[in-house]
């Protein structure tokens, strides 16, 4: 009987074009792709690879956005390339209408809340005479508040700021960094309540203390102005109820 109350559940969903939902009672299955249902499940880990997206789309339940726009939004997309740490496909800022100074290049989403965990990504800077680069967004309430970290190759720097009501301060910086434009490097940050943590390939580089955005909130990718960069291998990590965030390696 279980079982075949299951199956309805799954083909319902499937006539109706809605995701099937999953027994709470049952593991969630791990999948590279955007297709998982722990994907889009609170207090669980997202994982993208971006191989199971159609080039020319964005993941499932992530959005374009900008912070102080005063233009049209990139536009973002998943490409093929050959150069993916994980082929065939990575995530890219394709097009900058608007390379002003001020203006900042969201792609997030809501479908995860992570409040305290580890982000991870790898990021290759591609293009960009203003700026070049770019990082990680958490705990963001819209486009105009969260936390950022960011590396820029053009100014060999890796900083951590927050921005709140558009408005951009910094927390933390380390400064004259090796990683050169075209080079993928991997970003982890790790939050546990205040405490937040800025890693560059395996080395932490940045620690600070701040309760700006306290509470959960959206997770995505950053860039600024006219930096057009891609982004692989992305995974979210909410810490589990009364533990600890710790890097998964020193």
């Amino acid at each position: 009987m279980r079982l075949t109350r299951l199956l309805l559940t799954a083909v319902a969903a499937g006539l109706l074009g809605l995701p099937a939902v999953m027994d709470a009672s049952q593991p969630a299955a791990s999948a590279p792709g955007v297709n998982a249902s722990a994907s889009e499940r609170a207090g669980e880990a997202c994982r993208l690879s971006f191989d199971d997206v159609k080039p020319g789309e964005l993941p499932r339940g992530w959005k374009v956005d900008a912070t102080n726009p005063k233009g049209e939004p990139a536009e973002w997309q998943v490409v093929a390339d050959d150069h993916a740490p994980g082929k065939p496909n990575v995530l890219s800022i394709t097009k900058i209408p608007d390379s002003s100074s001020g203006h900042f290049n969201l792609c997030w989403t809501q479908a995860v809340q992570l409040k305290d965990g580890t982000l991870e990504v790898k990021i290759r800077a591609n293009t960009g005479k203003k700026d070049q680069g770019g990082g990680l967004i958490w705990r963001a309430a819209d486009a105009m508040n969260y936390y950022v970290a960011r590396y820029n190759p053009l100014e060999t720097n890796f900083r951590l700021y927050y921005v709140k009501n558009g408005k951009r301060v910094q927390l933390a910086g380390a400064d004259d960094l090796p990683i050169k434009t075209g080079e993928w490097f991997t970003m982890k940050i790790v939050v546990h309540g205040e405490k937040m943590e800025g890693w560059l390939d395996g080395k932490k580089l940045l620690e600070v203390t701040d309760k700006t955005f306290t509470g959960a909130g959206g997770v995505g990718f950053w860039s600024k102005a006219d930096a057009a960069s891609s982004f692989d291998d992305f995974v979210a990590e909410p810490a589990q109820a009364g533990a600890t965030a710790k890097p998964a390696s020193e």
